[in-house]
């Protein structure tokens, strides 16, 4: 009996962390628009950090997917950002991304970040760039 109690526990355990992150993701969405995101620092030795990321006002927040914190692990400001690129996942990439994610590398004054998210995500996230407010730094875009 001693096995089936422990097997028992390791299920239960597992189930309340799949329940926390479900209830905190809930969370995240209730508090504003939210998309799935993956962050990459050019030149890191890490990949592909999975995320959701929400726009707050001036600042694009970025939380990691299997984390207990409500509190953001990276901003990016709005007025700070600028887009550098646009392309298709690379076929190495394909296992690390969501299904034809496009990445979008952006500069910020810490060096340059790379943001991969599906097409159209990609729309509303310049959108919400090209809408900062008169007189803002905006980015461009080059092909």
């Amino acid at each position: 009996m001693e096995i089936l109690d422990i097997v028992a526990a390791i299920v239960l355990a597992a189930c309340l962390v799949l329940l926390g992150l479900v209830w905190r993701r809930t969370l995240l969405r209730r508090r504003g628009a939210t998309v799935d995101l993956c962050v990459r620092q050019p030149g890191s030795s890490r990949g592909w950090t999975l995320g959701v990321a929400r726009f707050a006002g001036d600042e694009l927040e970025w939380f990691r997917i299997f984390s207990a914190r409500l509190r953001p692990q990276r901003t990016f400001p709005r007025d700070a950002l600028s887009v550098v690129d646009r392309r298709r996942a690379a076929t190495s990439e394909l296992l690390s991304l969501m299904a034809a994610a496009v990445v979008v590398a952006c500069e910020l004054p810490g060096g340059p970040v790379e943001l991969a998210m599906t097409e159209s995500a990609v729309t509303g996230f310049l959108a919400w760039l090209e809408s900062a407010p008169p007189g803002a730094n905006l980015p461009s875009l080059h092909d």
